[in-house]
């Protein structure tokens, strides 16, 4: 049986690529553990508030296509804004990073979410200073905008999250690069060699 300390360090270069591979695989991903849950009824609240009223007899469908109803009811520039961006970010980018557990998709559902969020401020102060004979905020808006606040807060937690795995990866990788750049050019051409005894 052959002692693990005995084999040659060029066996492990061969599967160091393949290591740095899955360390960097295992950083580019997100573990949201049991958030995931709170993230998907969020989600799901947000897409909830599409169906209720944002203004008057407006629906969140309604605003997001600019239809009559909506027009009617004084769509205004903000509430359309705020729909586009829960839409897009609360919805779609928080489905894709939970399904794909990537953290690019995550960074890119809590930027997008967190753009919302003053969106919606500003379309609820839209409706509420609405003028003459404008209906005021609905609460399907008012929702909506609750939901997407509490899911930038939920999505700002995961993002910054950093698993033990993903810790001791980094620390690896950090150590093993400080090894590197204390190697001599002589230490790279022959690691095995040490002084010579004949020599003085």
């Amino acid at each position: 049986m052959c002692a693990v300390s005995g084999r040659d360090p060029k066996d492990f270069d061969a599967f160091k690529g393949d290591i740095e591979a899955a360390e960097r695989r295992v950083a580019s991903e997100i573990d949201p553990g049991a958030r995931a849950l709170v993230v998907a009824i969020l989600v799901f609240v947000v897409l909830v508030s599409f169906l209720l009223p944002h203004t008057g007899s407006s629906r969140g469908i309604d605003v997001l296509i600019a239809n009559e109803t909506a027009i009617a009811d004084g769509l205004s520039l903000p509430s359309r804004v705020f729909v586009w961006l829960a839409l897009v970010f609360s919805i779609g980018f928080s489905v894709l990073a939970l399904l794909t557990r990537r953290w690019t998709l995550a960074w890119i559902a809590l930027a997008g979410t967190t753009v919302a969020c003053p969106a919606g401020m500003l379309a609820v102060w839209s409706r509420q200073t609405a003028g003459e004979g404008l209906p005021g905020p609905g609460i399907g808006l008012v929702i909506g905008w609750i939901a997407v606040l509490l899911l930038a807060f939920h999505w700002a937690r995961v993002v910054w999250s950093r698993t033990a795995v993903q810790l001791a990866a980094e620390e690896e990788r950090r150590r093993a690069v400080a090894a590197r750049q204390h190697k001599t050019l002589l230490d790279d051409l022959d690691p095995d060699a040490g002084p010579d005894p004949d020599k003085p």
